[in-house]
């Protein structure tokens, strides 16, 4: 009589992790910067199992945006993902602010890639130099719809990445930024006519006095007006 043979089960496979455990840069609660998305914040550190691999992820809320996203703990350096400036940079940024704009006289389309670019850097002192150069005073020019755009967008970025540095609210924060653009442009005026009164005395001096008397107009039918 033949004996019966014996099945045996398959033991299931283990599931396998992707590469080797690295040690985390991040934990929940932390602040990052995603070149695509500006400042998010690390909410949990979570495995997923994806083709029957293992893999450890960042999750981000990024709130502006009501906006979540996973990233690999292994892809964050070649996802561009970093902690917040030190105050090295920040400083750094701040000088950046306060130097002299740099428009460079190209095509619109072509500035407009490079800002683009800057913005999605992740670097926190090219993202100053769009703010920097797309900055207008109420004495210059308006901006167009898209410089205004791109200005808005950089501001709103340095604005919260600079407030989680400075563990301070937003809008302080949008007041110190403008307050040292606005500064700086002041200062940048004064010079100039500095130099230009120096350069031509008689038109300054004719200006110096047109402004005078005008003033002196306006202060006069200020007078005259009758009280109610």
């Amino acid at each position: 009589m033949a004996t019966p043979k014996k099945t045996t089960r398959k033991k299931p496979a283990a599931k396998k992790t992707a590469g080797k455990k690295i040690k985390l840069k991040f934990k929940a609660g932390d602040f990052i910067v995603y070149p695509a998305h500006g400042m998010g914040k690390v909410i949990a550190v979570e495995t997923e199992t994806i083709a029957e691999m293992d893999i450890e992820v960042y999750v981000i809320l990024f709130e502006q945006d009501k906006m979540t996203l996973r990233v690999p703990t292994q892809k964050v350096d070649s996802s561009g993902m970093r902690g917040l400036a030190n105050d090295k940079v920040l400083k750094d940024a701040f000088t950046t602010l306060r130097g002299r704009p740099r428009v460079k006289r190209t095509m619109w389309s072509r500035r407009a890639q490079e800002y683009e670019g800057k913005i999605n850097s992740g670097d926190l002192l090219l993202l100053t130099e769009v703010v920097r150069d797309l900055y207008r005073t109420e004495e210059q020019p308006d901006q167009s719809y898209s410089e205004r755009q791109l200005y808005e967008r950089a501001i709103d970025r340095m604005v919260r990445e600079v407030s989680a540095i400075m563990k301070m609210d937003t809008g302080p924060t949008m007041d110190k930024i403008i307050e040292t653009l606005s500064a700086a442009r002041a200062k940048a005026a004064a010079k100039a006519a500095a130099k230009f009164a120096a350069e031509n005395p008689e038109i300054a001096a004719a200006e110096a006095a047109a402004k005078a008397e005008a003033e002196a107009a306006a202060k006069a039918s200020s007078a005259e007006e009758p009280t109610t």
